[in-house]
C-alpha cells in the first residue's frame, strides 16, 4: 500500500467534504494526506495575437491584452494558493496525521499519474465547481480520474458524515475481489460493519463466491453479512442504500467501454449520481 492519500480539491463546494473524508481516512490508515489543486489549462490564460488590426493599434492592444493574461494567471495562482491553504486547515482540524500542499498546472490525469505511484487512494468529490446541480451532473474530471487511475478513488458525496457500514456491491469481478482484499487488510474498515449484496438471480454458483467472499473478511476480523436480490442492479442497490443506513458504498469502477456506457449507461455513474453516500470505487 502507497505511504500517502492524495485529496483533489477546486474551491467547489464538495472541497470541505473531500477534506473532512480524506482527515477520517488518514487517521484510521494512519497516512500522510497531500492535497493538490491542479490548474488546468483553462486557468492558464493564452493571449490570441491573430486578427487584423491596424500596426500601431494592434501592437497597443496586444501589450494590454499581454498584461490581463498575466494579472489573470497571478490571480488564479492566488486563487489556488488559498484554496490549499482552506484545506490544510479543514484536515488538521479533522485530526489528519500529516498534511502537504502542492499546486500544479496541467491536465489532472496527466497530474496524477506522476503522483499516484506512491499514493494509496485518491479523494475526490462527487461534483466540480462547474458542475450543473439541477442535472445531477457529475464533475467533468470524475469519471477521466476513475477510469485512468491505478489507485481506489474514494468519491466524496456533499457532506461529511462518520463511515460505520458498508455495503459491498459483490459480482465476483476481478475489480471487486481487489476491493475485498482491500477490505480485510486495511485498517480503514476494522470495526466497521461489511454487508455483501449481489444482484441477480440465485444460483449455486452466485451462492459459492458470495459465501467464499463472506468467509475471507469474517476471517479479517470483520462483522460480515451477504446476500442476493433479484432485480436490476442500479435500483436494488439505491433502495439498499437508501433505506439499510449504509454509510460507504464500495464497489467495482466502470466495467464497459465508454462507447457501451454512451448507449446503454454506466452502473457506476448512476450508483455515485443517485446514492448520497460517499463511493468507493476499485479497477
Amino acid at each position: 500500500m502507497g505511504s500517502k492519500l492524495v485529496a483533489l480539491v477546486d474551491g467547489s463546494i464538495y472541497s470541505r467534504s473531500v477534506c473532512e473524508n480524506a482527515a477520517w481516512l488518514a487517521k484510521r490508515a494512519g497516512k500522510a494526506v497531500e492535497v493538490l489543486h491542479v490548474l488546468g489549462r483553462r486557468d492558464v490564460p493564452v493571449t490570441d495575437l491573430s486578427g487584423s488590426i491596424a500596426l500601431g493599434a494592434r501592437s497597443a492592444l496586444l501589450a494590454d491584452l499581454a498584461e490581463l493574461d498575466e494579472r489573470r494567471a497571478r490571480l488564479s495562482q492566488q486563487k489556488g494558493r488559498a484554496i490549499l491553504e482552506d484545506a490544510q486547515a479543514i484536515l488538521k482540524e479533522g485530526g489528519a496525521p500529516a498534511v502537504t500542499t502542492r499546486l500544479m498546472n496541467g491536465d489532472i490525469v496527466e497530474t496524477l499519474g506522476e503522483l499516484e505511484t506512491d499514493a494509496e487512494l485518491l479523494v475526490i468529490g462527487k461534483r466540480g465547481e462547474g458542475a450543473d446541480f439541477a442535472k445531477m451532473h457529475l464533475g467533468s474530471n470524475l469519471e477521466r480520474v476513475s477510469r485512468s487511475s491505478k489507485r481506489p478513488v474514494f468519491v466524496a458525496a456533499r457532506n461529511f458524515a462518520d463511515i460505520n457500514s458498508v455495503l459491498v456491491a459483490f459480482d465476483g469481478g476481478p475489480s471487486v475481489m481487489k476491493a475485498l482484499d482491500y477490505i480485510a487488510t486495511s485498517p480503514i474498515f476494522s470495526g466497521l460493519t461489511v454487508r455483501l449484496l449481489t444482484v441477480g438471480n440465485e444460483s449455486g454458483e452466485a451462492r459459492a463466491k458470495l459465501e467464499s467472499a463472506k468467509a475471507r473478511l469474517i476471517a479479517a476480523g470483520l462483522e460480515v453479512t451477504a446476500d442476493i436480490q433479484a432485480g436490476h442492479p442500479e435500483t436494488v442497490i439505491a433502495q439498499v442504500v437508501e433505506q439499510g443506513g449504509i454509510d460507504l458504498l464500495v464497489m467495482g469502477a466502470y466495467g464497459h467501454s465508454r462507447i457501451r456506457a454512451l448507449f446503454i449507461g454506466s452502473t457506476t455513474s448512476e450508483m455515485i449520481r443517485s446514492c448520497k453516500i460517499p463511493v468507493l470505487l476499485f479497477r
